[in-house]
């Protein structure tokens, strides 16, 4: 299949893509002295790329040139711009510019015919546990495997090209990411696997989640936290003196990161937030995005049911403007932790028959961090 990014608005490319596209489109321009305006690269899938340069230029410095067969000093780096595209998924990092810096040398005994190096903007592993080794820079190997396979054939048997990649923007971009939370300092990471973004799939987002998972395993925690965000952070810190390694933000992808619990080994996880997420768990709605199920105060209105037979007040719960609403209405009729307990342990039974082989518990909270309901796995 051919994705044809100048045509095709709805799809994207990676952060690795767009090092590829630079790698390549700056060493055919070493070679051939040619600017490319588009770049036509495969990924492992076989699929054909096609993706836009932004800008290619002779290197800023050159400090080793190289002599060609007329006698001229021929120039052997380049840079080029490539501008990063998400398609129509959303991704903080579309409209950046990725920066590649090329440089060709004679191949020299036991160094690497492609070496891949980071600059500014791109983070440096810190921790355990992820696809990179600590000390190298985050460039995952999926990217690394597809610079590789599609610059290969532009080198000579005796050339060996420096790969090295720049985000400008990357140290202030990855204080909004997980990579802080990762051990990743100092920038963004360079990831994907297919090379493509697929509209309003939110891959490389879930992509980011899933290694905090392989954090907390190497640090050999046994039974993990996971919660949806900030506000269960900060709590399961307070409340049970855990460190950010033992805690694991789902945001919404809660089928996604339970898939890759299992597929991982875990064995034991606590599910612990605030109410507003946690309780569409108790519905069944494992993508809890408001914008594809939010079934909040009908899953509230069911499970009180069963503690008030006054229907009005069943209805002003239904018809609620926000979750914080509906708990003081539990609160004025002295259910409120009943109310939860159950949601609570409804929660663990649907994750429980659903991700077989993990231990569930789930502590449910409010925006102040008191719990509302529990049910812990005996």
């Amino acid at each position: 299949m051919i994705y044809d990014f100048l045509k095709e608005k709805k799809f994207g490319y990676t952060t690795g893509s767009c090092v590829v596209a630079g790698a390549y489109c700056g060493i055919y321009y070493l070679k051939h002295n040619i600017k490319l305006n588009i770049v036509e690269l495969e990924n492992s899938k076989n699929d054909k790329l096609i993706i836009p340069i932004e800008d290619v230029k002779l290197g800023k410095i050159a400090t080793i040139k190289n002599i060609n067969n007329t006698g001229k000093i021929k120039p052997n780096r380049a840079t080029t711009i490539v501008k990063k595209f998400s398609g129509e998924d959303i991704d903080i990092t579309n409209g950046i510019d990725i920066v590649v810096d090329v440089e060709l040398l004679k191949m020299e005994k036991d160094k690497p015919k492609i070496e891949i190096v980071g600059g500014n903007g791109v983070g440096i592993v810190t921790k355990d546990g992820l696809q990179i080794k600590k000390g190298e820079y985050a460039i995952n190997p999926k990217p690394r495997e597809m610079i590789k396979n599609n610059i290969i054939n532009l080198l000579d048997d005796d050339e060996r090209a420096i790969i090295k990649i720049t985000i400008p923007k990357g140290e202030e971009l990855a204080k909004k990411t997980l990579n802080p939370k990762l051990g990743i300092i100092g920038g963004i990471s360079i990831l994907g696997t297919t090379g493509i973004v697929r509209p309003m799939s939110n891959e490389a987002y879930k992509e980011s989640l899933a290694p905090q998972i392989d954090v907390a395993l190497a640090n050999n925690y046994k039974k993990l936290i996971f919660t949806p965000g900030n506000i269960g952070t900060k709590y399961a810190k307070i409340k049970y003196g855990v460190d950010d390694d033992n805690i694991v933000e789902v945001s919404n992808f809660w089928s996604f990161m339970l898939d890759k619990a299992v597929e991982k080994g875990v064995k034991d996880i606590l599910i612990f937030g605030h109410s507003g997420k946690i309780i569409k768990l108790a519905g069944g709605i494992y993508d809890t995005h408001s914008k594809v199920a939010d079934a909040r105060n009908e899953i509230l209105t069911a499970y009180s049911s069963p503690f008030i037979n006054d229907k009005q007040i069943l209805k002003n719960i239904l018809y609620s403007n926000t979750t914080e609403e509906i708990i003081k209405i539990l609160e004025k009729e002295n259910i409120l932790h009943e109310v939860f307990n159950l949601i609570a342990e409804r929660v663990v039974e649907r994750v429980s028959s659903r991700w077989e082989g993990i231990k569930f518990s789930c502590v449910i909270i409010d925006m102040k961090g008191d719990i509302l309901g529990s049910h812990i796995y005996s």
